[in-house]
């Protein structure tokens, strides 16, 4: 049984570390031990290799179940002085050790602060999957989403596996497709995830998470619409550490492209209907035609975008492709959703192109930031 001793400060380890930098790895490893024990005791858990992250300038020190050898949690120390700079949620970590049972807190809707503005637009703090299940069907006329990587990124590594992930989306899509009015459509932002290798004698993988997301999707009744390809410019997948190896030593079987592209996966809640009777039967045919789409529209699925950057959130849409989505599949004052809203990027395009929105996130500070910018 693993024994936390609550009192002790988890990031507290980092006061008395040597100031003169971090060059090897063993010392990374050091430190990440150090972290570890100021909360942790008598747990099987060890380390795997650590790597450099040129991005961040920092070491990334992945932590390992010692039985099974999976990956539990990861540690970002400073090259510089060795502060930890993030850390997976040692809550997380305790839960991937065993000690506890992994099941998402059932909370009541009350528990859930919302704001409302007299036009309807809602923000709601809490789970997507509670959440969604209080609003009654048809709802909403657009879903635009990106799912929380699966632990890709520190911040979202809280999932005692893949399939624990997926178990997730499924249940929130589900959820998405009730509340979808017939024949509407559902964009989800999705890329393939590079989860680093924990040990020296093994390799990384990478999991090609948006065609599992596409089986999930038709198996929720949803159909496969199209695929848009958003392309970011050639430096910015540099930091995955993809291709380095094939650079330096150029031997066949090592190649490995850099990525720079990600998916928005499109879909239509099924219907027998055809598209011509959403058109038809849209109660207001002026404002059909006030959603006609102007000269300058998009004319391939390859869509070209710098990446989009805020101090808070690690992974933001660029509002440009959103509102483009918004224009393209959906009518004006038409609800646009976003159960994983992060900062509130769907809602900021919706406002833009004469739309409501109905934004839910589970994380307080992304919470806050958009009742500040959107509701004031």
């Amino acid at each position: 049984m693993v024994r936390v001793n609550r009192s002790a400060s988890l990031l507290g380890s980092n006061d008395n570390l040597e100031r003169s930098g971090v060059y090897t790895a063993s010392e990374a490893r050091r430190i990440a031990t150090k972290w570890v024990s100021s909360w942790l005791q008598d747990g099987n858990l060890s380390f795997g290799l650590p790597e450099v992250d040129d991005r961040y300038g920092a070491w990334r020190v992945t932590m390992l179940d010692v039985p099974l050898g999976k990956p539990v949690g990861e540690l970002m120390i400073s090259c510089k002085d060795g502060t930890v700079l993030q850390a997976s949620d040692p809550a997380v970590i305790l839960r991937r050790l065993g000690s506890t049972d992994g099941n998402h807190s059932e909370f009541k809707l009350s528990l859930y602060e919302q704001s409302v503005t007299p036009k309807g637009d809602r923000i709601c703090l809490g789970d997507a999957r509670v959440i969604l299940k209080a609003l009654p069907e048809v709802t909403t006329q657009l879903v635009i989403t990106s799912p929380p990587y699966f632990n890709a990124k520190l911040e979202y590594s809280e999932y005692a596996d893949y399939d624990e992930y997926l178990k997730l989306l499924e249940e929130v899509c589900a959820q998405c497709h009730r509340v979808l009015s017939e024949g509407r459509f559902m964009v989800v932002n999705a890329s393939p995830v590079l989860v680093r290798r924990p040990s020296r004698n093994r390799s990384s993988t990478r999991i090609p998470v948006p065609f599992h997301i596409n089986t999930l999707m038709e198996k929720l009744g949803f159909d496969f619409v199209d695929d848009i390809v958003w392309v970011k410019p050639t430096g910015a997948g540099w930091n995955t550490g993809r291709g380095r190896r094939f650079a330096a030593d150029r031997h066949p079987l090592q190649y490995k492209p850099v990525p720079v592209t990600e998916y928005f996966l499109v879909y239509r809640k099924h219907t027998e209907k055809l598209i011509d009777w959403n058109l038809r039967t849209h109660p207001d045919q002026d404002v059909v035609g006030a959603s006609r789409i102007e000269d300058g529209y998009e004319v391939t699925n390859v869509w070209y975008e710098k990446p989009a950057n805020h101090p808070v959130h690690p992974a933001i849409f660029p509002e440009n492709i959103i509102r483009k989505l918004i224009r393209y599949y959906s009518f004006v004052g038409d609800i646009v959703m976003d159960p994983f809203a992060g900062i509130g990027t769907v809602g900021h395009a919706a406002l833009a192109e004469k739309r409501g929105f109905f934004l839910i996130d589970s994380n307080e500070s992304y919470y806050k930031i958009m009742r500040q910018k959107l509701l004031g």
